[in-house]
C-alpha cells in the first residue's frame, strides 16, 4: 500500500517488517502529513528474514529518507545505524531510521510514546510514583531511559527470569545520563513482586497469547493505572486481570500512535498533533469489536 501525500517529488518513507501487511503505519503518517502540510509518500515494505540490511540500503540508495522498523529487525537497525541516540543507546535496539548524506541515524521512540501516552493522553503523572515494568525485553529496555526520565520514586523491573530483570537495572546504572537516578531501580521474580504500585505496565508478550504474567493481584489498587503496550479491538487478558481488581486500564494504541509521531518529527522537524490520529483508530477498534 503507497500513501502519497502532496506532489510527485514527495519525500519516500517505509515501514519495514516481516510480516509487514497488517502495520497501521501508512495510515498514521498519512494523516500526519495532513495535519503538518508534509509532502511525503509512505509504504510498507516486507524485508526477507535474511535481508533486513540489503533491503534499507537499497531503499535510502533509491533515494529513500527514512524508515520505521518492526518485527523482527530491530536488532538489526540497531547494528545498521552508524549513529546513534541517546534513546537508542539505551534500549540496544531501533524502530526508526533517518538518512543523512552517508549518516545512518538509529532512534527509538517507543518509550517515548510510552510516556507521551501515560502523561498527556491518560493524565497520569510517573514523577514521584511507584512504578512496576512486567518484562525485560526489548519492549521494556526501550521504555527504561524515558520512564527513569521521568523521575518516578521507584522503579521495580520483574521477569519470569530475574537476570534479564538484573541486567536492565545494570544498564541504568552504567548508563551516565541516568547517574543520578538509576538508584531507584531494582529488579524482581514476578512471583516475588510486593506491595501495591500506582502504574504497572506490561511489557511482556503475554497478552499475544491471551495469557498474564503471574503477579499477585495485590500489585493494583483502585488508584493504578494498569497499562499494557499491546493493543486489540477487546482489552487484553492483563487489562481484564487489572480491571478485575479495579485498576484503571489503558492499552497500548496510544503508545503506537506517539511513538509514530516521534519518528515523523525526527524525519521532517514537526511534531504533529496526535488526538486526532487516535481517535480515528480508536473508533475503527471499536467499530470492529462492534461487528465481530
Amino acid at each position: 500500500m503507497s500513501t502519497l501525500i502532496g506532489a510527485a517529488t514527495a519525500d519516500r518513507y517505509v515501514v519495514i517488517g516481516n510480516p509487514i501487511a497488517h502495520s497501521k503505519s501508512p495510515a498514521i503518517h498519512a494523516h500526519f502529513a495532513l495535519l503538518t502540510a508534509q509532502q511525503i509518500d509512505y509504504q510498507r515494505l516486507l524485508a526477507p528474514l535474511d535481508g533486513f540490511a540489503q533491503t534499507v540500503l537499497s531503499f535510502r540508495n533509491s533515494g529513500g529518507k527514512g524508515v520505521n522498523v518492526t518485527v523482527p529487525f530491530k536488532l538489526e537497525a540497531f547494528a545498521l545505524a552508524t549513529q546513534l541516540t541517546p534513546r537508542a543507546q539505551a534500549a540496544g535496539a531501533v524502530n526508526t531510521l533517518k538518512f543523512e548524506g552517508a549518516v545512518i541515524l538509529g532512534d527509538n521512540t517507543d518509550g517515548q510514546g510510552l510516556v507521551a501516552d501515560i502523561v498527556r493522553n491518560a493524565g497520569v503523572t510517573l514523577q514521584g510514583k511507584r512504578v512496576l515494568l512486567l518484562g525485560a525485553g526489548g519492549a521494556a529496555r526501550g521504555a527504561l531511559l524515558p520512564l527513569l526520565e521521568q523521575q518516578p520514586a521507584q522503579l521495580v523491573i520483574a521477569n519470569r527470569t530475574v537476570a534479564r530483570a538484573e541486567e536492565l537495572v545494570l544498564l541504568a546504572h552504567q548508563y551516565e545520563p541516568l547517574a543520578g537516578i538509576a538508584s531507584v531501580v531494582t529488579s524482581s521474580a514476578f512471583s516475588d513482586v510486593d506491595g501495591e504500585f500506582d502504574i504497572v505496565i506490561n511489557a511482556t508478550s503475554a497478552s499475544l497469547h491471551d495469557d498474564v504474567p503471574p503477579v499477585s493481584s495485590g500489585i493494583f489498587t483502585a488508584n493504578t493505572l494498569a497499562y499494557d503496550m499491546m493493543y486489540g479491538a477487546a482489552p487484553t487478558a492483563f487489562l481484564r486481570f487489572a480491571a478485575s481488581h479495579e485498576a484503571q486500564i489503558r492499552d497500548g494504541l496510544g503508545m503506537l500512535v506517539e511513538q509514530a509521531a516521534v519518528a515523523f518529527a525526527l524525519w521532517r522537524g514537526v511534531l504533529p498533533e496526535t488526538a486526532p490520529v487516535l481517535a480515528e483508530l480508536r473508533g475503527a477498534l471499536l467499530a470492529r469489536a462492534r461487528s465481530s
